[in-house]
């Protein structure tokens, strides 16, 4: 059984998770590692100089003393190797380098244009990782965000690239990198992303779909201690992330969690791109109110003025959100009564339309079972732009810590 297919029972005191423990701060020496894990002293030892050996881990000090030796201190290094991450959209790409414990030192959002290609678009991309990559990136860090293309650096300096994450707005097979029948990407089906990036790039490559990369980060950062939980992103396309006993769950070709096309409305429906009619896609993603208000008359060119025109108050737009909200409701309803998680967040460009929460977080409550939402969180996914890129550098930094294990 290789650390990637282990339950996480098997895994409690891996290499990964002692990484994670003390990237998080819940353990700052060998013995609170020993604590939690409830690994023998030395087996933990064993772990940790592995991880020391190969940059993850470094040793800051002596710590507090408890009446022995004084502790040494132990922290992820926040200065030397850093992982490149590209969050790919329909119109708008976030770009960054994290350290090894998934914090951002540096983030760009770049516009795109899906249809462009993707030798083009990706090209273009990689060179905005490597120059963010690249020592003299780091060297004017201060922390300020800037309004024209919504950068942010973080104090310390660019390091040596030790992987790349990719985030793609469709179904990616995940064991080889290659994109399937996308419904929005023309030009980009069976293009293996996998290997045109690591033609490019010499540090391991790891591609996977946009949500699942948003629910691995979003998990990191707010719900680390759960099992079982759904990530929804809705924007101009939706789909979701599925966490099961703590790890991301992609099924036998990485298809887990694709709600885009599971059918809501009966005949006759809105037509969707993968040429069935009613799809989720079809009446609740943001092209698709998009395309509703149109036909009702009202000039919109974007999801912006939608979301706008909602903020307004808008009544036809506001009625818009609350029948995707219902359903997104729907077809959740079916995932929650199934999967029975502990919280089902929605992220993404909509997930801060009330009348489009509150339909669907009214129609879960309806369409479940009393014993699936009895303790059932439905919230917002709590963080913000970097949520995707976040994702996918805990990817890069669980694969790089698996490659050496």
């Amino acid at each position: 059984m290789t650390i990637d297919e282990a339950p996480r029972d098997v895994l409690r005191g891996g290499p990964r998770e002692l990484l994670r423990w003390v990237a998080t701060g819940a353990a700052v020496s060998r013995a609170d590692l020993s604590r939690l894990s409830g690994l023998s002293p030395s087996t933990v030892s064993q772990r940790v100089e592995a991880l020391i050996n190969q940059g993850l881990l470094e040793e800051t000090g002596a710590g507090r003393s408890r009446g022995g030796r004084r502790p040494r201190q132990l922290a992820v290094p926040t200065g030397g190797a850093v992982v490149g991450a590209i969050d790919l959209g329909a119109h708008h790409a976030r770009v960054g380098t994290l350290d090894l414990s998934g914090r951002v030192v540096q983030g760009r959002t770049l516009p795109v244009r899906i249809e462009d290609g993707p030798e083009q678009v990706l090209g273009a991309l990689l060179a905005e990782v490597a120059a963010l990559a690249a020592p003299s990136s780091a060297s004017t860090a201060s922390g300020v965000a800037s309004p024209s293309t919504g950068s942010t650096t973080a104090d310390g300096a660019a390091g040596a690239l030790r992987g790349l994450g990719i985030g793609i707005p469709g179904p990616v097979q995940h064991a080889t990198g290659r994109i399937v029948s996308p419904s929005r990407m023309p030009g980009w089906n069976g293009f293996d992303v996998a290997a045109f990036c690591a033609g490019r790039v010499d540090v391991p490559v790891i591609v996977d779909n946009d949500a699942n990369l948003m629910a691995l980060g979003a998990h990191r950062t707010a719900h680390s201690e759960l099992d079982h939980a759904v990530y929804i992103k809705a924007g101009t396309g939706i789909g979701s992330g599925v966490i099961s006993s703590g790890r991301l769950h992609r099924g036998a070709q990485g298809a887990a969690g694709d709600i885009s096309h599971c059918r809501v409305v009966a005949d006759p429906a809105p037509p969707c791109t993968c040429g069935n009619a009613g799809c989720l896609e079809a009446v609740a993603s943001g092209a698709a109110l998009v395309t509703a208000l149109r036909d009702q008359g009202i000039p919109v060119s974007d999801l912006t003025g939608v979301i706008r025109l909602i903020d307004d108050g808008d009544r036809h737009a506001t009625a818009l959100a609350r029948q995707a909200g219902r359903a997104i409701g729907e077809i959740l309803a079916v995932v929650v009564n199934f999967f029975n998680p502990q919280v089902v967040a929605i992220g993404g460009r909509l997930a801060d339309c009330e009348p489009l929460l509150a339909s669907m977080r009214a129609t879960l409550y309806e369409r479940c079972l009393p014993l699936a939402t009895q303790t059932l969180l439905i919230e917002r996914v709590a963080t913000g732009q970097d949520i995707g890129i976040t994702g996918a550098a805990h990817l890069v930094i669980d694969h790089v810590v698996a490659a050496h294990s």
